[in-house]
């Protein structure tokens, strides 16, 4: 597995890192405890060290399993990442979407990030988060306000780095007048390329990693979705064009395309979807989602090989040619 620096800190992470959106459950149909357990463990084995998660994924659920998975091994052999400022314990902030009947606010004022982050550390069952993430930005609280907060914590030693998602050039900026930010966690894979150019260069010029999100496109991009893919009852992409049976088999014949590329590198279209993306300049790693042992042994192997530059261009003009997909 290969490792980068996490912005301008001493901690490494590993290019694939295990996203835990879906173990939460949250709008993914449900989860399996025992299977989500067992992904990933089996990630950490196949040399995955970075763990991303956040307390709205299932409610605290996503925080409750990896804490699970992770009781009995070398906490220094593990980096946490999880994130504030999606909240259901306070109104405060400005209301964002209802989910198991709780509203959800976007709220991060001082307090607030003080007590999400003492029951994330609960959940995950450790004293210290390695990288501590606002999840998304809150229009009613001074940014500055928020960060003298995440900088008291991090001088009091509950977390070793401080980094931000979803969060845009303009709020980056007033982060980084008060204090640094190692990390952004932006949506990107090849059907969604918003931060290229402006964005990825800031965070370049200012040192800060790019943690992408959603790298596989929620399964697009694996090459193992059929055109007549039936999604379970609470499953949020059932409702979006991009997996209409018309819009996966555009992305299918464009896969098709890559079959060389796969038989040169010993890997499959997920292996090599990961392997772009961390090519990609600025991008420190990609965030995988993983349901079972079966798939975190898969996706792992994405983060032990590199692209030869020749063939990322030609990847590019595969891309290219596909177009937009909403």
């Amino acid at each position: 597995m290969i490792l980068r620096q996490l912005g301008q800190t001493n901690i490494k992470v590993s290019v694939v890192g295990v996203g835990t959106w879906a173990i939460g459950g949250w709008w993914w149909g449900g989860n399996d405890e025992k299977d989500s357990i067992a992904a990933v463990r089996r990630a950490l084995d196949e040399g995955a060290n970075l763990i991303d998660t956040a307390p709205a994924y299932g409610l605290g659920l996503a925080e409750e399993v990896v804490g699970k998975a992770i009781k009995g091994r070398p906490r220094d052999k593990i980096v946490i990442a999880t994130k504030c400022g999606l909240v259901w314990h306070t109104d405060k902030g400005m209301f964002y979407f209802e989910e198991l009947g709780k509203r959800i606010c976007r709220y991060l004022g001082p307090e607030s990030v003080r007590y999400e982050l003492e029951q994330s550390l609960a959940r995950l069952g450790t004293d210290y988060v390695d990288l501590y993430q606002t999840h998304w930005q809150d229009d009613t609280t001074p940014i500055k306000d928020t960060m003298n907060e995440l900088l008291k914590l991090k001088a009091e030693g509950k977390i070793r780095a401080i980094g931000v998602s979803n969060c845009s050039i303009p709020h980056m900026k007033e982060y980084l007048a008060v204090g640094r930010i190692e990390s952004n966690q932006p949506q990107y894979s090849m059907l969604d390329r918003a931060i290229e150019g402006d964005f990825l260069e800031f965070c370049r010029n200012n040192g800060i990693s790019i943690l992408a999100y959603s790298p596989l496109g929620q399964g697009l991009l694996t090459g193992k979705m059929p055109p007549n893919r039936a999604f379970k009852p609470g499953d949020m992409r059932s409702a979006k064009a991009r997996f209409a049976p018309s819009a996966i088999k555009r992305i299918n014949d464009m896969l098709e395309q890559f079959e060389p590329l796969r038989r040169k590198y010993g890997v499959n279209q997920t292996q090599l979807t990961i392997g772009w993306t961390v090519a990609r300049p600025g991008v420190t790693a990609a965030l995988v989602g993983v349901r079972n042992a079966q798939q975190a042994a898969d996706v792992a192997k994405g983060g032990s090989f590199e692209l030869q530059a020749a063939d990322l261009a030609e990847m590019d003009k595969i891309v290219a040619q596909l177009g937009k997909i909403d």
